[in-house]
C-alpha cells in the first residue's frame, strides 16, 4: 500500500500525510511540481521528525511516477466519484492517489485510475490529509496491513 500526492499545494497537508505514512509503514509518492518548497519550514513543522522516518519517493512528473511506480492499482480519492470507499475492496498493493487541494487532478489522472472513490459527506469536502487518513485506515483494516 502506498499514498501518492499529485502536485500538492499545501505543505502542512503534505507533512501530515508523510507523517501518516511513517506511522503506518506506508510509502509516500510525491508527484511534482509541488506548490511550495519541499524543504520549507511549514513542511518540516507538519512532518516533524517523521520526515526522516518515512519512505518518500519524489517524481518529477506524472509520467515519471507512472514509469517508476510500484505495481498495483491506482485508487483515486475524488469528490467526483460514484463509488464510496466503504463499498470498495482494497488490495495490499493499492496506491491511494490524492489530488491538489486547490483543483483535484486533471482528466488524464482520472483516466489512469483503476478505481475512483469518494467519502460520503454532508458537506462539500474534507481536508486532503484527513481524507487520506480516513481511506488509508479502511484500506489497512481490510488488508490486515496495520503494523
Amino acid at each position: 500500500m502506498r499514498i501518492a500526492l499529485f502536485q500538492p499545494d499545501i505543505p502542512q497537508n503534505t507533512g501530515a500525510l508523510i507523517r501518516l505514512g511513517a506511522c503506518f509503514g506506508v510509502g509516500v509518492d510525491i508527484i511534482e511540481p509541488c506548490g511550495f518548497l519541499f524543504s520549507g519550514a511549514k513542511l518540516r513543522r507538519a512532518g516533524m521528525d517523521y520526515l526522516e522516518r518515512a519512505e518518500v519517493v519524489r517524481h518529477a512528473s506524472w509520467q515519471a511516477f507512472l514509469d517508476n511506480r510500484a505495481a498495483g492499482r491506482l485508487v483515486l480519492l475524488t469528490t467526483k466519484a460514484e463509488q464510496t470507499y466503504v463499498d470498495f475492496a482494497f488490495c495490499s498493493t493499492d496506491v491511494l492517489v490524492l489530488g491538489r487541494e486547490s483543483e483535484g487532478v486533471p482528466g488524464y489522472v482520472h483516466q489512469a485510475a483503476g478505481a475512483r472513490l469518494r467519502i460520503p459527506l454532508k458537506a462539500r469536502s474534507l481536508n486532503v490529509a484527513q481524507a487520506g487518513a480516513i481511506v488509508l485506515a479502511e484500506a489497512l483494516r481490510q488488508t490486515k496491513g496495520f503494523p
